[in-house]
């Protein structure tokens, strides 16, 4: 065994008990459930842009192993399909890299995985994953009926807030059965959404992490003029748009597809805005402001919007033998 491959075996484990150990705590504490279940991304994140893809497949397998003897075999699948395997994934294609030559750039750099593109692929991978364990689980109007079905109930429990309020009572059962036709589609979108920005915060903060331990294969990139999705994942969007028409199980799919890839254009179009807003006075204020009205639905769209005619595949150049992240890299535009 040489030296390299014994750092990286027990770094691939401890990585891998790491991300067990925050998805259990996660079932332990669920008011920091989401949070601590992409957090479980991390380790391997770190694991994999640091000592390479062996060393995040090591953790991969040592999570599912752990995860099976603490809790259950269909336990470690799920955080398999929902965050093991797509941290792994984006580790990998992060430290991908070829001799920019080949792009038409200088002799003497590297050029390395489009972060558009490694964006592209998340929103893919948390849509797959999300189909998967939707499978899994048996989602549809049955379950989602069921879940409005429970909220009526406690609202007709005598000890509920409403009781005494007949009219608001009324209005708000009225209120649930509409939700009916909605939530169906609505959980997917968000759900879908909020994780495709979860494990994208964790691989940007797993970036950060080994570029300042001095491990990192890829350079660290400026987020504000990289961060921008592949004109490709338009016709994806698109067609879950249409889907969304459909009804039924491509109903479910296409609000699934929405939500991933929209969360992808939505964090585009914030990158936009930070890059557009570089060196101007107003910028902090106008930040603010812009964070603050995306809770609402409009403005949100409005930034989404941005991000839709924004596209733009980003190329991080580095020199053949120091393409350790220390420097800062050149960057290719290929405006789409």
């Amino acid at each position: 065994m040489n030296a390299q491959t014994k750092n990286v075996l027990p770094t691939g484990i401890l990585a891998g008990i790491a991300a067990t150990l925050l998805v259990l705590g996660a079932n332990a504490q669920p008011s920091f459930a989401f949070a601590l279940y992409a957090s479980s991304a991390l380790p391997v994140l770190i694991a994999g842009l640091g000592w390479g893809n062996l060393a995040a497949i090591i953790a991969i397998v040592t999570s599912g192993l752990l995860g099976s003897v603490l809790a259950s075999p269909y336990f470690a699948l799920a955080i398999g399909i929902f965050t093991l395997i797509p941290a792994g994934w984006l580790s990998h294609l992060a430290n991908l890299a070829r001799p920019a030559s080949e792009l038409g750039g200088p002799d003497n750099l590297m050029a390395w995985y489009p972060l558009s593109d490694i964006l592209m692929h998340l929103c893919g991978l948390v849509t797959v994953a999300m189909i998967i364990l939707g499978v899994m689980i048996g989602y549809g109007p049955e379950l989602t009926n069921s879940l409005v079905d429970a909220m009526s109930a406690a609202l007709n429990d005598p000890n509920s807030e409403f009781a005494g309020d007949a009219q608001a009572l009324a209005q708000m059962q009225q209120s649930l059965a509409q939700t009916k036709s909605i939530i169906v589609l609505m959980l997917p979108m968000v759900q879908g959404a909020v994780w495709v920005m979860m494990l994208f915060a964790a691989f940007y903060f797993a970036v950060r992490i080994v570029s300042r331990s001095g491990r990192a294969l890829r350079p660290r990139e400026d987020m504000p003029s990289a961060l921008r999705m592949n004109r490709h994942a338009i016709f994806a969007f698109l067609a879950g748009i249409l889907m969304m028409f459909a009804g039924g199980v491509p109903a479910m799919i296409g609000a699934t597809i929405c939500g991933a890839f929209g969360a992808g254009f939505l964090m585009a179009g914030f990158a936009s805005l930070h890059f557009r807003s570089l060196g101007k006075d107003w910028r902090i204020p106008a930040l603010t402001l812009c964070y603050l009205s995306s809770m609402m639905m409009l403005p949100a769209f409005a930034v989404l919007i941005l991000g839709l005619f924004d596209t733009r595949r980003t190329i991080a150049l580095t020199p053949v033998r120091a393409a350790d992240g220390k420097q800062t890299p050149t960057d290719i535009n290929e405006q789409n």
